[in-house]
C-alpha cells in the first residue's frame, strides 16, 4: 500500500500502532448527536458522561473545567459547539505521559515532531467554520485526531489528511479502537495519509475546511474543492508566527468570486507546525513560497 493510499486498517490490523490507554470503559449507552448533556452543574454533567458514555469521573470533571474558561473566554459560542467539545474525550488523544494535562491550555507533544493543539485554539477554529450537521469537511493535518474526533460530533462527514504516515496509521487505530467501544460517530471519519496542500481529491467540493499547520499562502487546491459560499480557517504568515484566518469563498452575482479574509485572533500571533510536502514518498521541506 502506497503512503497517499486511503488507509483502510480494521481496530485489529492497527492494533499494533496504537498507544496504550489509561481509559478502557466502553460506552453503555448508544450515541444519540442530540443528547442533552448537562453543561451548567459540573456534577451533574460528569454523574450524566459516567452515565452515559462510561467515562472517568477524573478526567470528565478536567473537562468540564476547561470548559467554563473556553466558554468565559468566548472559544466556543453556540449549544452545539459547546456539546462536541464535552463530547470528545481528548484524554484518548494525548501520549499516556501527557494524560495528566490531556486538559492544559497548550500544544502537547504527540511525537513525530508534532503537537496536538490547545482546546481553545481547537474550540476557536471549530467555531468559527459553524458545521451543521450534513456538511462535508476536510481537515488538513490529522496529527492526534483530536480535531477530526470533535468535527464527527458537528456533522457525519469528516475527512482528514495526514502527511506522516505512521502517524496517519496509529490515528486511525486510536479511531478504530473507540468506535469498537461504542464511540459510534468516530466512523463518520474517512482518512488517509497524502500531502494536504492538494486536498483531496474525487469526494467533492467541501463546505468547509480547517487546516491545522501553518504556510504563508492560502494553497490554491484547497479553495477550489471549497464549495461556493464555503469557509476555511487557516493558519497564514510566516515560520512559526502565523495569523488564523476566516477564509469566505463568496459566489457574486456574475459567477465569479471573492475571498473574503478575517482574523478570528484579532491580529494575534499563534505559532502552529509547518505545512510540509512529499517529493515522491519523503517529507522534504514545507510549502511556504
Amino acid at each position: 500500500m502506497k503512503r497517499r493510499d486511503f488507509l483502510t486498517l480494521s481496530a485489529g490490523a492497527a492494533a499494533f500502532s496504537v498507544l496504550p490507554r489509561v481509559a478502557k470503559a466502553n460506552v453503555p449507552v448508544p450515541f444519540d448527536r442530540n443528547a442533552d448533556v448537562p453543561m451548567g452543574d459540573k456534577k451533574a454533567f460528569i454523574d450524566w458522561m459516567v452515565a452515559n458514555r462510561g467515562e472517568d469521573p477524573k478526567y470528565l470533571a478536567a473537562r468540564f473545567d476547561r470548559f467554563q474558561i473556553m466558554v468565559y473566554n468566548k472559544d466556543v459560542l453556540d449549544d452545539r459547539n459547546k456539546r462536541a467539545f464535552l463530547f470528545t474525550p481528548r484524554e484518548e488523544f494525548v501520549l499516556p505521559q501527557n494524560l495528566g494535562r490531556a486538559y492544559d491550555h497548550a500544544f502537547l507533544d504527540i511525537g513525530y515532531g508534532v503537537t496536538i493543539s490547545g482546546p481553545h485554539l481547537v474550540g476557536r477554529m471549530t467555531t468559527a467554520i459553524d458545521v451543521q450537521f450534513g456538511e462535508s469537511v476536510l481537515e488538513i493535518g490529522t496529527g492526534s485526531g483530536y480535531q477530526s474526533a470533535y468535527l464527527s460530533n458537528l456533522t457525519d462527514k469528516v475527512h482528514t489528511v495526514e502527511i506522516i504516515n505512521p502517524l496517519a496509521a496509529r490515528t486511525r487505530g486510536i479511531y478504530d479502537g473507540l468506535v469498537g467501544r461504542g464511540y459510534s460517530e468516530f466512523s463518520a471519519i474517512a482518512s488517509k495519509s497524502a500531502d494536504g496542500y492538494y486536498g483531496w481529491d474525487g469526494v467533492g467540493d467541501f463546505d468547509k475546511i480547517i487546516v491545522t499547520c501553518g504556510i504563508d499562502h492560502i494553497p490554491p487546491s484547497l479553495l477550489q474543492q471549497l464549495k461556493p459560499d464555503g469557509v476555511m480557517v487557516i493558519p497564514v504568515g510566516p515560520p512559526g508566527a502565523q495569523h488564523v484566518l476566516k477564509v469566505v469563498k463568496q459566489k457574486l452575482p456574475d459567477g465569479t468570486f471573492n475571498i473574503a479574509r478575517s482574523d478570528i485572533y484579532n491580529g494575534k500571533v499563534v505559532p502552529f507546525v509547518p505545512f510540509t510536502k512529499l517529493e515522491g514518498e519523503q517529507i522534504v521541506g514545507t510549502h511556504n513560497g
